[in-house]
């Protein structure tokens, strides 16, 4: 095995010394080019960052209502900007501070109603596209061939 290292080692520091000296090499512009690319887009992602925590922070003022990195709900009463944090009404008469950086959302009025969708009261009113079956009367043998015709149809 060493050997075989060995002879693996030579042959490649043989070839490195082979190479024409001062030459120039494409590899070594795509790769240069591969790094600044590299760098750009973490530059980039960096101000994007930036920007939305800076966003955040100026819609973070009382009585907006947010959510926080470890899902719990409620009503900013106060910002402490220099201590970094915020006393959030979870139910009303409790008041809890949690540190700035632990605001995951603000969320907005439009986000917190349901746009429109309401949960019904009854089930009934969840089954609108589907056919309405007697099966009450139904006896075991045509309970089993319905079921049986129902699963031949999906396959």
């Amino acid at each position: 095995m060493n050997g075989t290292f060995a002879v693996t080692l030579s042959s490649i520091l043989a070839a490195d010394q082979a190479a024409p000296a001062g030459g120039f090499n494409p590899m070594n512009l795509v790769l240069f080019a591969l790094f600044a690319l590299l760098i750009i887009m973490m530059i980039r992602k960096q101000r994007k960052t930036k920007a939305a925590a800076q966003e955040k922070q100026s819609k973070l003022s009382p009585g907006v209502d947010i959510m926080t990195n470890f899902g719990l709900f409620g009503h900013v009463k106060a910002v402490d900007t220099e201590n970094n944090k915020i006393e959030l009404e979870i139910s009303p008469g409790v008041v809890v501070t949690v540190h700035s950086q632990t605001v995951a959302k603000i969320i907005d009025p439009a986000d917190a109603s349901l746009s429109g969708d309401s949960v019904p009261d009854d089930v009934s009113s969840l089954t609108l596209g589907l056919e309405k079956r007697d099966d009450s009367k139904e006896s075991a043998e045509e309970t089993l061939a319905r079921l049986n015709q129902e699963n031949n149809k999906d396959n």
